[in-house]
């Protein structure tokens, strides 16, 4: 739908439509409400572009991600509910692959969208501590330490504490962990709190024990059949994501171990999907959802001009206690 259809339908000139979508002076009341029912009858819009170049603002936020994975699509939902209210749209970008595949994609598409379709951005586990940018831009879980760019992370050291601590709790002390990805500060951290746990019990850890998963399905699968079909594995696994518990479970169903008779399974996240699992699946809650809400909270103040009170924030997590955990030797926990 072009400017040019809609004068044409409401029997006026193109000059007259713009003034009624740019609020200008020059044309009667009955005209004015005329045209914007013709704009709403036909669903016209002015492009992001135009108005960005109008009036320097398109209202606009814009969610990057490397994929719409569980992990962003609780962001989303958890950005969408801050921009109830607030006059901005929404807007999700993807990479649409493997972050290894696309290091620096923050980069590239920051510089396709700001200043012309977003006011600022959201940078869901970013690859780089660094951007260049024309408008504010906040990072989820960024994969790398220290940044000048504005963060939200989830206290994924105490996480990982709290579920190894549970399976400690429980007796088991032949625990396995399924890390994820090497360059991916929260995995490097739930590995700290995994190792950590284990410490404070007196209970070494077993390097062979210590598998990498990479936060994906299938190479959680290679990592769970290669510690479950060895003599003496593991009573218990803590895997640092739910899609990878979740794939430990399946790979132990096949095997034909039970969870948690024969196996407990701590996952990371707790995904929609974790609560819908055979069995449900024992996990630690970041508040992923809360995370993207405030991201985007944040990065309204910053568009806005305000100026927020921390410009790192790190939300709790928690325990979240299901059917996929056992005691050692005992009854269902």
């Amino acid at each position: 739908m072009t400017m040019q259809q809609v004068a044409v339908e409401a029997g006026v000139s193109v000059s007259t439509v713009s003034k009624v979508i740019n609020g200008r002076y020059g044309i009667s009341v009955a005209t004015a409400s005329h045209v914007s029912g013709v704009i709403e009858r036909l669903g016209y819009e002015t492009s992001l572009v135009a108005r960005s170049l109008r009036n320097q603002r398109t209202n606009v936020i814009g969610v990057l991600v490397a994929d719409f994975e569980p992990f962003s699509t609780e962001v989303l939902k958890g950005a969408a509910d801050a921009i109830r209210g607030s006059g901005f749209e929404l807007v999700a970008y993807s990479a649409g692959g493997r972050v290894d595949e696309h290091v620096g994609w923050e980069r590239r598409y920051l510089s396709r969208l700001m200043g012309t379709l977003v006011d600022g951005a959201v940078l869901v586990t970013p690859t780089v501590t660094e951007v260049d940018s024309d408008g504010p831009v906040v990072a989820i879980d960024p994969h790398t330490g220290s940044t000048t760019i504005p963060t939200i992370t989830a206290h994924n050291l105490q996480g990982a504490r709290l579920g190894v601590r549970h399976l400690l709790d429980l007796g088991h002390t032949r625990i396995a962990m399924v890390t994820g990805r090497e360059d991916l500060v929260s995995a490097q951290l739930r590995e700290q709190g995994f190792r950590e746990a284990l410490a404070e019990a007196g209970v070494a850890v077993d390097e062979s024990l210590v598998v990498p998963g990479a936060f994906e399905a299938e190479v959680a699968r290679e990592a769970a059949m290669a510690l479950l079909a060895r003599p003496g594995r593991p009573t218990a696994v803590f895997a640092a994501s739910d899609q990878m518990a979740l794939a430990v479970i399946e790979v132990a169903h096949e095997l034909g171990l039970a969870v948690p008779t024969d196996l407990s399974v701590v996952g990371f996240d707790n995904i929609p999907e974790s609560a819908l699992a055979d069995p449900p699946l024992t996990t630690v809650r970041q508040p992923i959802r809360d995370m993207g809400h405030d991201a985007v909270a944040l990065l309204i103040d910053l568009i806005e001009g305000r100026e927020p009170a921390d410009l790192h924030r790190t939300l709790g997590t928690d325990l979240v206690l299901r059917r996929s955990t056992h005691a050692l030797g005992g009854m269902p926990s």
